[in-house]
C-alpha cells in the first residue's frame, strides 16, 4: 500500500523552495527563511524530503534550460535508475534464494517492486507493450508493469508482479490459462480480461469476453465473473461485482477514457505514464472529466484538460507538474 503524501500545500511550497535553492540566486536571507519554513512543521520536513528524493533522481535536469535537453536528461536519469534497480534485483535474488523470492512475490511492497525488474516481461514508466505469447495469447502491458510467464505441458500461467495487463487468451483445450497475484488466482474460461494491482493493496479484475473464476489466496473462496463485470479483491476478501469499466481496456490502445470521473482520478492515471511528480490541487480535484485523452502524450493530455476545465498546469521544476485552479 502506498504511503500517504504530505499535504498538497506543503508539497508545493517545498517545490518552490527547491527551485529557488537550485537556481543559484538564493540569498542568505532566502536560506534563513527556508530553514524557518523547514522547521515549522512535520509536513514541511516531510514534503522537503519527498522533493529532495525526486530531485536527486533527476539531478541532470538542474543544469539544462532547453526543454529538449531537459527531456533527454530526464529519460537518461530514468534509464540509469532502471539499470540500478535491475542490478539490485538480481543481487537480491542471488543472495536470498528461492524462498525469499517467493516471499517477495506473496507480499506486495518495496521488495516486490524491486524484484519486478527481474520479471520475464516488463515496461518502463510511460511505456506500453503488446506481446504475442507462444500459444497465440495476446498480452498487453501498461506503464510500469511486470509479469512472469510460466508455460508447461499441463498449464499456462502468468504472475503479475506490478502494474496492469490486458489478456486475450488463445484456445487450448488441454491447458488452463491462469493469472496469479499475491491476492489470488484467476482462471480464464475462454476470455478477454484485465488485471490490475492497485495502490491500496488489492487486485482489480475486469472481464470483457467469456468469464474468469477467482480463487482467493487466503480463504480459497471462489467466484466467477461473467463478461461485463469487474470486481476488486484482496487475499481474504472479495467485493461485490460491478459493471466493467471500459477504461480498464482502453489504455491498451493508448487512450485514457474518462466517463464523468473526478479530475484526481484522471491525473492519477496520467501520473502512471509521467516521469517525475504530478499532482492536482484539492480545490479542483473533484471536477468532473469527460472525454478521451492520449496516454502516450501526457503533456498533450494536460493541455486538453486545461482547455476544457477551469485549471492551469504549472511546472516549477522540469520533473514537477501541478494542476491547479486557473487564475482569475
Amino acid at each position: 500500500m502506498k504511503a500517504a503524501l504530505p499535504p498538497h500545500e506543503a508539497m508545493e511550497q517545498a517545490a518552490a523552495w527547491f527551485s529557488l535553492l537550485q537556481s543559484g540566486t538564493a540569498t542568505e536571507a532566502d536560506r534563513a527563511r527556508w530553514h524557518d519554513w523547514l522547521a515549522a512543521s512535520e509536513d514541511s520536513s516531510a514534503a522537503w524530503a519527498f522533493v529532495e528524493r525526486i530531485g536527486q533522481r533527476f539531478q541532470p535536469l538542474q543544469a539544462d534550460t532547453s526543454p529538449r535537453l531537459a527531456a533527454d536528461a530526464l529519460h537518461a536519469a530514468s534509464s540509469r535508475l532502471a539499470r540500478r534497480r535491475t542490478v539490485l534485483g538480481v543481487a537480491a535474488m542471488a543472495g536470498a534464494g528461492g524462498m525469499l523470492g517467493w516471499a517477495a512475490w506473496q507480499r506486495p511492497g518495496a521488495l516486490g517492486a524491486l524484484m519486478a525488474w527481474t520479471a520475464d516481461h516488463r515496461t518502463a514508466t510511460g511505456e506500453r507493450r503488446d506481446l504475442r505469447l507462444a500459444d497465440g495469447t495476446r498480452l498487453w502491458l501498461a506503464s510500469a508493469s511486470a509479469v512472469d510467464e510460466q508455460y508447461s505441458a499441463s498449464q499456462r500461467r502468468l504472475r503479475l508482479r506490478t502494474g496492469e495487463i490486458l489478456i486475450q487468451t488463445a484456445a487450448d483445450a488441454q491447458r488452463p490459462f491462469v493469472v496469479e497475484t499475491a491476492h489470488g488466482r484467476m482462471r480464464a474460461l475462454g476470455t478477454r480480461f484485465s488485471v490490475r494491482l492497485d495502490e491500496e493493496g488489492g487486485t482489480q479484475l475486469a472481464v470483457y469476453e467469456g468469464a474468469v473464476q477467482i480463487t482467493l489466496a487466503a480463504s480459497a473462496e471462489t467466484a466467477t465473473l461473467a463478461a461485463g463485470q469487474q470486481a476488486r479483491f484482496t487475499a481474504g476478501h472479495l467485493l461485490a461485482a460491478t459493471p466493467a469499466d471500459p477504461a480498464r481496456e482502453a489504455w491498451a490502445r493508448g487512450v485514457l477514457l474518462a466517463q464523468d470521473i473526478p479530475l484526481r482520478e484522471v491525473i492519477a492515471e496520467l501520473a502512471r505514464y509521467q516521469r517525475g511528480h504530478i499532482a492536482v490541487a484539492p480545490e479542483v480535484a473533484g471536477l468532473a472529466v469527460l472525454g478521451s485523452y492520449p496516454l502516450d502524450d501526457v503533456d498533450g493530455a494536460l493541455a486538453m484538460l486545461q482547455r476544457a476545465l477551469p485549471i492551469q498546469v504549472r511546472r516549477p521544476l522540469p520533473w514537477w507538474t501541478t494542476v491547479q485552479a486557473r487564475a482569475r
